[in-house]
């Protein structure tokens, strides 16, 4: 499934959590980031649940 384009306020969400976990696995290489890959999946869910109430809604 392609991902859906994103807002401003979600690309930002993203950026910074991908930056954590950059910062994290820069700490060690064997360091858990489930709980951010959690949330990136969350907000890319939750954008493409947006788009399709957008395409409903036309």
């Amino acid at each position: 499934m392609a991902d859906p384009k994103f807002t401003a306020g979600e690309a930002a969400k993203i950026t910074w959590l991908i930056a954590r976990m950059a910062k994290r696995g820069l700490a060690s290489q064997t360091v858990h980031q489930g709980d951010l890959e959690a949330r990136v999946e969350k907000v890319i869910e939750g954008a493409r649940k947006r788009e399709e109430e957008q395409r409903k809604s036309k």
